[in-house]
């Protein structure tokens, strides 16, 4: 039996018990299981009523179980055994949380970046196998790469329909197209977003063809669907979303730290469905991923506006497997809960988490009194990105200065006569609230070969005494992209791009992937001007040095 367990303390816990009775006498999570469109408001009816089939997934996807594990023995009968993932956001985050947790391979290209498409497309192309994944059937990166792998196939003698799988909505442009083209397609529900897909086919046909019992993954899932739905005050997803979105004054960034949850990302999971969900109409909740093994509220000077969530592991898994950040040691976590007076414990197995944690988003966006199923920035950004592409790139406006092999471009918001890396990162520090703010960091460059590149978020943490989110673009543009527009004026933002080594065309289009990746970048940045957030964007002439200059800077 799987097991679930949300502990709340201080602030958190003073927000379950101010909610929860109202939750329970409102019926909220009975209504939400019977699909009801109205917990949301008159504004959220409409959407809602086309979103919430969610909550019967562990059930309704079950027939998913034998059709993966059949086409799974057929790659395998064609000499598969690297499966390579095509998706964005919600198509792309659980099936890499899923696997990783279950220790099996998968390659994820979430990106536009030349050199890594190019790294996923060359590696070993005669074992692959690719699932290309869009709810939209129209999502451009996932169109790129997708003209990428065809082309890659073809052009090494083999045929593509033997070798891609797409997952999209019934009666998408994708589903209609690549039936006539003779591909193998898996519907998904089209009554679930995006974000709440991990159950869909978007979750579990990458998952399954890589190596995954998803059908294990649906009964942790099924097991704990009862408890949920339940109107009553031991209720977990209503205990969770109150802690998230029920503090008051709100606490509207969330640490998130692991302590041997055994269940790898599953924060960046947690980041895209509460970011894009809450981050709107000037408020949400901003989740914090900190960096493996530091304590997440270590260096904020000012937590009054942090909680904790803490990770824990599954109670049902009696000894801990000890694979957490710090083994299951959980002083830092105390340390961190005792500094900003709030904190959150969660603990359950990994299909158990995914239904809890949409439940208690759903919850949240009822305390915070908007819609969790739009994402209007997110659409906003596609439709600059899209301007910019369509008008052929654009003029790029020249840099403000150029240090080394680092361009500087800022708004009106830089002073006049600042021309090294240094003092512009310093001018966008002084932008910051110290009691409210964060910086987000957003690069726009191969997140495998410049993983490391993350580690400065620790180190910006302690220079500017607030939170710091870090973002692969074009990545988190589905995630936190939504929360930096339309949530509250507090942040302060610091992109990176760079020249790709080689740019690569796409194929059938007049434009290359290097282009898109700069579209997506300036319409971004465009977008948070528009919406009078500071932007400092530092692109690398040359990767190589223009790394090493800036690791230097934000380091210090």
């Amino acid at each position: 039996m799987s097991a679930l367990t949300v502990e709340a303390l201080g602030a958190a816990a003073d927000a379950v018990e101010r909610h929860l009775p109202d939750l329970v006498a409102e019926r909220f999570a009975s209504r939400l299981f019977a699909q009801d469109p109205t917990l949301w408001g008159e504004e959220a009816e409409s959407e809602a009523s086309v979103r919430l089939s969610w909550v019967g997934l562990p059930r309704s996807s079950r027939p998913l179980v034998g059709e993966v594990e059949a086409l799974r023995e057929q790659l395998r009968d064609r000499g598969v055994s690297r499966v390579v993932l095509c998706g964005m956001g919600g198509s792309s985050l659980a099936p890499e949380v899923i696997c990783a947790t279950a220790g099996v391979p998968l390659v994820v290209l979430d990106s536009s970046d030349p050199d890594m498409v190019r790294a996923s497309v060359q590696e070993d192309l005669a074992a692959t196998a690719v699932v290309v994944s869009s709810k939209s059937g129209s999502t451009l990166e996932t169109d790129s790469q997708r003209r990428a792998f065809v082309q890659a196939f073809t052009d090494a003698g083999i045929d593509p329909t033997e070798r891609m799988v797409f997952v999209t909505d019934p009666g998408s442009a994708m589903d209609e197209q690549a039936r006539a083209d003779g591909y193998r397609v898996v519907n998904a529900d089209p009554g679930v977003g995006g974000r709440y897909s991990a159950l869909t086919a978007f979750g579990l046909v990458p998952s399954g063809l890589a190596g995954v019992d998803v059908g294990a993954l649906l009964d942790e899932a099924e097991e704990v669907a009862d408890l949920l739905a339940e109107d009553d005050l031991g209720n977990p997803g209503l205990r969770l979303g109150a802690a998230l979105g029920g503090t008051h004054p709100l606490r509207d960034k969330l640490l998130f730290t692991d302590l041997g949850s055994g269940i790898h990302g599953l924060a960046d999971w947690a980041e895209q469905l509460l970011a894009e969900s809450t981050g709107k109409q000037g408020t949400g909740v901003l989740p914090v991923v900190t960096p493996e093994g530091a304590a997440p509220a270590a260096g904020i000077t000012e937590p009054g506006d942090c909680t904790v969530v803490a990770l824990t592991a599954d109670p049902d898994d009696g000894e801990g497997n000890g694979e957490g950040t710090d083994g299951g040691d959980d002083h830092g976590a105390a340390d961190a809960a005792t500094a900003t007076g709030s904190r959150v414990n969660v603990g359950g197995s990994l299909g158990a988490q995914f239904l809890l944690w949409e439940v208690a988003t759903s919850v949240a966006g009822r305390l915070l009194g908007i819609n969790p199923f739009d994402q209007p920035d997110v659409e906003s950004a596609k439709q600059a990105a899209r301007e910019i592409m369509g008008s052929g790139g654009g003029a790029t406006k020249e840099p403000r200065a150029v240090d080394g092999a680092v361009e500087l471009r800022a708004g009106e918001w830089l002073p006049t006569g600042t021309d090294t890396v240094e003092a512009a990162v310093s001018a966008l520090v002084d932008q910051l609230d110290p009691a409210r703010g964060y910086l987000a960091v957003m690069v726009y460059l191969d997140r495998v070969e410049h993983a490391d590149l993350a580690e400065v978020q620790a180190d910006l943490v302690r220079r500017t005494g607030r939170p710091v989110t870090f973002g692969w673009g074009p990545r988190f543009l589905h995630s936190t992209g939504q929360y930096h527009k339309g949530g509250p004026a507090q942040g302060v933002y610091l992109q990176v791009t760079g020249t790709p080594r080689q740019d690569l065309p796409v194929p059938g289009q007049d434009f290359t992937f290097g282009e898109v990746i700069a579209a997506q970048a300036a319409g971004d940045a465009a977008v948070l001007a528009d919406h009078g957030r500071p932007v400092l964007r530092l692109h690398l002439t040359d990767q190589r040095r223009g790394l090493a200059q800036l690791r230097d800077v934000l380091s210090r």
